[in-house]
C-alpha cells in the first residue's frame, strides 16, 4: 500500500516512521551482530551450531539460515522507509520543515540498512520509493548503493534536528557520524575526518569517565537511558529484549550478570595474542571474565559489557555509534589525510585511552601516547588496535577488517586466530528465498 494521505499530519508521520525501527531493532537484537562479532579476529564462535560461523569459510546450512533472516529484516526496514518517503510529502496538515525532518529520519534509517547490506552482501537489489512495486530487481553495483546511502545521509544531515526529545532517534550529528563511517569504509578519509571532526567540535558529546571496570555499567548497563556518549543507539525493553546480552554469557551463571541462562555463543580466549598483549591496567580487559562451565575448556572468556541483574529480559541498548567511535575514527582518518598523526588526532585517541585506564578523559594522563613516538604506519596500527579493544562486543571489528582490504584482513586473522581466510567468508550468501522469487537475480556470492 503506497497511496497514503496523512490528513492527521504529524502524528501519523511519527507512527509511520516508527514502523521502520521495528525490523531494524529485530535485526540488531541478536543474530546479525552475533555473526558479525564471530567474524572478528578477536572473538570465537562458542559451542554447538555457532562455532562454524567463525572459521572464515563458507557458512554451513544453519549459518545461512540465520543470516538470511537478517537480510529479510533489513529489507523490511527499507520497504517501510520507502513507503514513508513516498507518502510524507502528501500529508495535508504538516509543515514543510516537519515533513523534511520525518523524511530525513526515514532516509537515515534506509541508509543505515543499506550500509549493512552492502558491506555484508556486496551488490544487492536497490529498492527505493521509485521502484518498490517492482518484484524482480537485479543486483545494483556497490557504487550505486553507496551513492544512494550518501545521498540519503546528506539529506538527513541537512534536515534532522541537532537534539531530540526522545532518546533513540537520530540527530544531524548521528547522520554526520554515519556518513563519516560510510566514507571511512570507502577509504575516502578526508571526508571521514572532516565529518567526524564536526561532531567533535559540536560540543554535544563527551566520554563517560570510569574509575573501575564496574563503572562501565554507567555506559552499557540495562538501566541507562542515555549518556553524553550516545550518538545513535537502538533501544530495548523487557518485552522487546536485547537478546544479544544472553549470547555473551554462559548458561551456568544466570543471576550473576543476567537473570536468564546465557547461550555460550560469543567467547574469546586468554591465550590469543591480542589478549596476552593487552595491558592488565586497561579496565576494558576486565570486562572479560574466565568461564569454564557448559563444556567450555580452560581459558575461555565471556563478556560482561551487557549485564542486567534485575530485569527479567535483558534491556540493554545496542550502541551503534558512540562518541568513542567518533574519536577513534577521526584519529585514524586524520592521520591518513596528513600522512602522519596530528595533534588533534592524537588527543582524540588519548581521550579514549585515558578513560580506558580510569583517568579523566579530558585531561593529560600518565598513559598518554606521545606524538613524536609515531609515524603514519605505526599510528594507524595503534588506532586499529585501540578500536579493536574499545568496540569488542559491538560488532564493528569484521567490517573494520574489510575496510582495510583482503590482504590486511587476512594478516590480522592469521596473526590473531591462526586461520587462513577463504573467499566465501568475505560476503554473506544471497538468501535462497531471494534467488527463488526474484527472477532478475541468478548469480550467487562466491562459494555458495
Amino acid at each position: 500500500v503506497t497511496d497514503i494521505t496523512f490528513s492527521a499530519g504529524k502524528l501519523l508521520d511519527e507512527v509511520g516512521v516508527d514502523a521502520i525501527y521495528s525490523p531494524l531493532r529485530s535485526c540488531f537484537r541478536d543474530i546479525y551482530p552475533a555473526m558479525l562479532e564471530e567474524s572478528s579476529d578477536l572473538i570465537y564462535g562458542g559451542l554447538g551450531s555457532w562455532a562454524p560461523s567463525s572459521q572464515y569459510k563458507a557458512l554451513d546450512a544453519t549459518g545461512i539460515s540465520r543470516i538470511s533472516g537478517s537480510w529479510s529484516s533489513l529489507y523490511q526496514a527499507i520497504r517501510n522507509a520507502n513507503i514513508m518517503i513516498e507518502a510524507i510529502p502528501k500529508a495535508t496538515s504538516t509543515t514543510d520543515i516537519e515533513k523534511n525532518q520525518f523524511i530525513g529520519e526515514a532516509k537515515f534509517l534506509r541508509a543505515l540498512a543499506y550500509f549493512q547490506l552492502v558491506r555484508g552482501w556486496g551488490a544487492v537489489p536497490l529498492r527505493t520509493e521509485a521502484n518498490m512495486l517492482e518484484y524482480s530487481l537485479p543486483r545494483s553495483s556497490e557504487e550505486d548503493i553507496y551513492a544512494l546511502i550518501i545521498s540519503d545521509l546528506e539529506f538527513a544531515e541537512s534536515n534532522l534536528p541537532e537534539t531530540v526529545e526522545i532518546s533513540g532517534h537520530p540527530t544531524k550529528w548521528s547522520a554526520k557520524l554515519l556518513l563519516a563511517d560510510v566514507y571511512f569504509m570507502l577509504n575516502q578519509y578526508e571526508q571521514a575526518a572532516n565529518l567526524s571532526y564536526e561532531v567533535i567540535q559540536s560540543g554535544q558529546y563527551s566520554l563517560v569517565d570510569v574509575g573501575t571496570w564496574n563503572d562501565f555499567e554507567n555506559l552499557y548497563g540495562a538501566t541507562v537511558v542515555n549518556t553524553p556518549e550516545e550518538v545513535f543507539y537502538f533501544k530495548y525493553h523487557e518485552l522487546d529484549g536485547f537478546s544479544l546480552a544472553l549470547y555473551y554469557h554462559g548458561s551456568g551463571n544466570a543471576g550473576e550478570y543476567i537473570r536468564q541462562a546465557g547461550y555460550n555463543v560469543i567467547v574469546s580466549r586468554s591465550d590469543i595474542v591480542p589478549y596476552i598483549e593487552w595491558n592488565d591496567n586497561d579496565l576494558r580487559k576486565d570486562l572479560w571474565y574466565h568461564y569454564e562451565g557448559d563444556g567450555l575448556a580452560n581459558g575461555y572468556l565471556l563478556l560482561r559489557k551487557y549485564n542486567d541483574v534485575s530485569g527479567t529480559n535483558p534491556r540493554n541498548s545496542f550502541p551503534l555509534y558512540r562518541y568513542a567511535d567518533c574519536l577513534l575514527l577521526y584519529a585514524e582518518a586524520s592521520c591518513r589525510v596528513a600522512s602522519g598523526p596530528t595533534p588533534e588526532g592524537m588527543e582524540a585517541l588519548n581521550k579514549v585511552h585515558r578513560r580506558a585506564y580510569g583517568y579523566p578523559s579530558a585531561q593529560p594522563s600518565p598513559v598518554d601516547f606521545n606524538l613524536a613516538d609515531f609515524n603514519k604506519d605505526s599510528f594507524i596500527e595503534l588506532c586499529i588496535k585501540e578500536r579493536g579493544y574499545e568496540t569488542m562486543g559491538e560488532s564493528k571489528r569484521w567490517y573494520d577488517l574489510k575496510r582495510l582490504g583482503w590482504d590486511e584482513a587476512a594478516k590480522y586473522v592469521k596473526q590473531n586466530r591462526g586461520i587462513e581466510m577463504e573467499e566465501p567468508c568475505w560476503l554473506f550468501p544471497i538468501p535462497v528465498s531471494e534467488l527463488n522469487y526474484n527472477d532478475a537475480i541468478s548469480e550467487q556470492n562466491p562459494g555458495y
